[in-house]
């Protein structure tokens, strides 16, 4: 298939963008294995809810990275408006909530 110059640059810019939600996905799921491979002064049930919590939000973001990038990608081949994303508030939620968890065990 033909594309014009615009169009294959749109189709290389989603699957960047793809890669990096994947990335993302991987930098969540090494934070989970992290925590529970090294020894944290917290309790365990703690650890595992933390770690279990950030691999779903990495499962999550990477199913979310493929449906995301097949839609735009349909789009682009139909040349209909690109469809808004919406996970990327749930995504900077997950993360903070984490980040709180760790806040609040640090001063525990």
């Amino acid at each position: 298939m033909d594309y014009d110059d615009s169009e294959a640059r749109t189709l290389l810019a989603n699957e960047r963008t793809f890669l990096a939600w994947i990335r993302t996905a991987l930098g969540l799921l090494a934070g989970a294995a992290a925590l529970v491979a090294i020894d944290v002064p917290w309790p365990d049930l703690v650890v595992r809810a933390l770690a279990g919590f950030l691999a779903a939000v990495a499962g999550t973001s990477a199913f979310f990275a493929w449906r995301r990038w097949a839609h735009v990608e349909a789009a682009i081949m139909a040349k209909k408006s690109l469809p808004r994303a919406h996970i990327h508030r749930a995504l900077a939620l997950a993360v903070a909530l984490v980040a709180v968890a760790f806040a609040v065990l640090a001063w525990i």
